[in-house]
């Protein structure tokens, strides 16, 4: 008679982290895709509930599960890893949503900030939204944000543009199609591209204010604030510089106001061709002036005509 030897019971996960002295239990997550914000630098600026939710999650999807991985260590959290990034994405992202599918809690994040914002997880986010698996959201560090709120530079509205091309020709014609955006300007760059890209700013949208911010919440972050001429003839004139790096891009000066005479000439010539309300909106948004403003004022010359 054959002995059969009793399989292990294999010991389960612990599901918790360790912070300020005292290990936490994690509870269990309700099944779906969370998107983890985690440090861009310090790893003290991890939410409590990132730190929860990590320890909970039957697994990470990690863009470099080696960066991942010294976050886990740092708050003593065991959840397993799987790479998840725009390399393998395509191979990786059906079984990911497979795993969803089956009623599994699984977390997102990047190597350093918002998950989503210059990395490849949108695709599996759409994915599992299309799938009608639940998508929640853990809000925390982000690059861009960090540095437009140290930029000294206006906030109330902002165009984030993520990386400029590599190549010279492409990236001046893109630079040239954001010059009108009336807004704060936000763009992530390599050190190594630092200086040529601050040169054809500097060029496609002349003397604006900037800031460069690098090593964000970091030991050696700083953040340099002058036009943006001033900016790349200094990082020009110096070795690259080292670390992630942020640039922010204040918006274009306010056009000066027409004199009323050339107002009154301009509404006249639109409204040769087309009504009241057309010409006032064409004409304001050519002058940089209110629509109603600039109504008014058509109406009264529209009536001198008669």
């Amino acid at each position: 008679m054959t002995m059969r030897h009793p399989q292990p019971i294999p010991t389960p996960r612990p599901r918790g982290f360790s912070a300020l002295g005292a290990r936490v239990e994690a509870a269990a997550l309700a099944p779906g895709l969370y998107v983890v914000a985690t440090p861009i630098g310090n790893l003290g600026d991890v939410s409590l509930r990132a730190l929860t939710t990590l320890a909970a999650a039957d697994a990470i999807l990690a863009e470099d599960t080696r960066v991942t991985r010294r976050l886990l260590d740092r708050y003593d959290i065991a959840a397993p890893l799987v790479a998840y990034h725009e390399h393998n994405a395509a191979e990786v992202r059906p079984r990911v949503l497979a795993r969803l599918a089956a009623g599994e809690a699984l977390a997102l994040v990047s190597d350093a900030g918002t998950p989503l914002v210059s990395d490849p997880g949108y695709k599996l986010v759409v994915e599992a939204a299309a799938a009608g698996i639940a998508v929640f959201a853990l809000p925390g560090p982000c690059a861009a944000i960090a540095a437009l709120t140290t930029a000294a530079l206006p906030t109330d509205r902002f165009f984030f543009e993520g990386f400029l091309p590599a190549k010279t020709a492409a990236r001046r014609e893109r630079i040239a199609a954001l010059a009108a955006i009336p807004a704060t300007l936000v763009f992530y760059e390599a050190p190594g591209r630092l200086a040529e890209a601050l040169a054809d700013l500097a060029a496609g949208l002349g003397p604006r204010p900037a800031a460069v911010a690098r090593e964000l919440t970091k030991l050696h972050e700083e953040t340099r604030r002058a036009t943006l001429s001033e900016l790349a003839a200094d990082y020009a004139a110096a070795a690259a510089p080292k670390g992630e790096i942020v640039v922010v891009v204040g918006p274009p000066a306010p056009a000066a106001r027409p004199a009323a005479e050339t107002l009154d000439a301009m509404i006249l010539d639109a409204l040769a061709d087309l009504s009241v309300k057309d010409a006032a909106a064409a004409v304001a948004v050519e002058a940089g002036l209110p629509r109603r403003e600039v109504y008014a004022r058509a109406l009264r010359l529209a009536g001198t005509r008669r």
